[in-house]
């Protein structure tokens, strides 16, 4: 008679599904590419042990944008007014990192404003003024942005006076004596600083 006491001892095996961004480590591995990957070691009993990875790599992605804008440029809801170098992270499709990098150039409008005081008329970015007021010119600037000349003019107008006089043998008229009928002129400057033309006849 023999009698056999037998222990059977089993082996075992694992499936595991893993989705990961760039990067898996499993078992002290990193793992960055997709695929179907196994790990053979024993269990308690001393049979075999077999794990299987089946996993799926996501990438995270990146962007680089160049700008260049006047004044303010409005990116991902947010104003930016100075020239630099921004980043936006949120998620892409995959669930993973999306980084885009932004670099801005802000260039700045430009205004100027000038008073000017003339006689008579003003001839200002080509255009002849012949009366007082606020006047503006936009164009752009070296850096293709705004440019607006604000011109407050104020335009004081010439005189003129005729004067018929009669008179027997001389006139003294501004300080010189006149013997012969005529028509003179004389002119001078008015209280606002422009020409005053008096005419005798």
């Amino acid at each position: 008679t023999a009698t056999l006491n037998l222990t059977i001892n089993y082996s075992t095996s694992s499936t595991e599904d893993v989705t990961a961004c760039d990067t898996y480590n499993w078992n002290g591995v990193d793992y960055t590419n997709s695929g179907v990957y196994t790990y053979s070691t024993t269990n308690a009993n001393g049979c075999d042990s077999t794990a299987t990875l089946n996993l799926t790599i996501n990438y995270s992605t990146s962007s680089t944008e160049d700008v260049t804008a006047c004044d303010t440029y409005n990116w991902n809801g947010v104003d930016y007014t100075q020239s630099g170098v921004y980043t936006y992270t949120t998620l892409n499709a995959s669930g993973c990192d999306s980084t885009a990098t932004l670099n801005l150039t802000i260039n700045y409008s430009t205004s100027s404003t000038e008073d000017v005081t003339a006689c008579d008329t003003y001839n200002w970015n080509g255009v002849d003024y012949t009366n007082s007021g606020v006047y503006t010119f936009s164009t752009t600037n070296a850096n293709g942005c705004d440019s607006t000349a604000t011109l407050n003019l104020t335009i004081n107008y010439s005189t003129s006076s005729t004067e018929d006089v009669t008179a027997c043998n001389t006139y003294n008229w501004n300080g010189v004596d006149y013997t012969q009928s005529g028509v003179y002129t004389y002119t001078t400057l008015n209280a606002a600083g422009c020409d005053s033309t008096a005419t005798l006849n």
